[in-house]
């Protein structure tokens, strides 16, 4: 009895030997989508970035790769299990790769991050710790999560049996989207891009985006999404109640446009039923905004589009209430 030879992967049949070969690069992108509907004819061409094409959902695929691969090159990792704080999907990706490379890994997760990101973490070997907002300091009032990794980090023999990657403060986050989100950008849009946005997070994508598209042609306008105080829109930070991350670079920002939840959430549901793109709330935030700030502008603009919308269905009920159920 013979045993037949495995298939040899082959990128042009989308056939690999591994899930992480599936996360974006250079050589395949993930798509650049036309919002064709919603943009209207004062407003610039805008393209929305679908990240949720990489195999575990979001854009934080990308940091979560770069993040892994600097701590085994710095031999940091080593001996040890992984602990970081999360809003969701930056857990999901790591939890994905501790899992193939046979690496514990604890979470720390703020309470209100989606029961589903919860639920997906966990299902993927993760041990994760929801957090109070009140673990932190009263002038950074959503922190809690960071607060308890970083305690574990450093408590007794914390840092003999912990490494956190710190996407907060890692450039190597940056450096992610500097060599890759960013130059795919400019290749997809043939170097016409002049805006692009993207929403205040870790700032891993802003700076790492912002720096490359700048250096291309510093005529490129950055706009950073910021939510309001006390909002609802997972994956995006209000820099006065969070503090602002260590790699954040102010330079490469044009324009900082708030959003409140209404109007983001009422963009999510347009994107939903007008251009049938399922996407996260974070994503109907930057398209508001992106809209608003190109009414009258010319040049085309690249908005990140971070997650798909499967991963908030509980959230989007309470946005629907009872629109579509029939009565009894």
């Amino acid at each position: 009895m013979t045993t037949e030879d495995p298939l040899s992967p082959s990128p042009t049949l989308r056939r690999y030997d591994d899930v992480r070969q599936l996360i974006a690069n250079t050589d395949d992108p993930t798509p650049l989508v036309a919002l064709r509907r919603i943009a209207q004819d004062d407003v610039f061409p805008l393209y929305l970035k679908l990240e949720w094409y990489n195999p575990f959902g979001s854009i934080k695929d990308r940091t979560a790769a770069y993040l892994l691969q600097g701590l085994c090159g710095r031999g940091e990792l080593e001996g040890k299990a992984l602990v970081e704080p999360t809003s969701g999907n930056t857990g999901i990706a790591l939890a994905a790769l501790a899992t193939l490379m046979g690496v514990p890994i604890t979470l720390t997760v703020p309470d209100e991050v989606p029961e589903e990101k919860k639920v997906l973490m966990r299902m993927l070997g993760a041990e994760v710790w929801p957090t109070p907002d009140d673990l932190c300091p009263v002038d950074h009032p959503k922190d809690g999560a960071i607060a308890l990794a970083r305690s574990m980090l450093e408590s007794e023999g914390g840092d003999r049996q912990y490494v956190m990657p710190n996407q907060y403060e890692n450039p190597d986050n940056v450096r992610a989207h500097y060599e890759t989100t960013g130059p795919e950008i400019w290749r997809q849009t043939e170097g016409r891009v002049r805006y692009f946005i993207a929403g205040y997070g870790t700032c891993g994508t802003i700076t790492g985006v912002g720096r490359f598209l700048k250096e291309q042609c510093p005529d490129v306008e950055v706009i950073a999404i910021e939510p309001q105080r006390g909002h609802r829109l997972p994956g995006l930070k209000n820099l006065q109640e969070s503090k602002p991350p260590g790699i954040l670079d102010r330079d490469v920002i044009d324009h900082v446009i708030r959003v409140d939840d209404k109007p983001a959430y009422e963009m999510t549901k347009r994107l939903f039923r007008e251009e049938a793109l399922m996407v996260g709330p974070s994503t109907g935030a930057i398209a508001h905004a992106a809209l608003e700030f190109g009414r009258g502008k010319r040049g085309v603009a690249v908005g990140v589009s971070p997650d798909s919308g499967f991963k908030y269905a509980s959230y989007f009920a309470d946005v629907l209430g009872d629109e579509g159920n029939p009565s009894v």
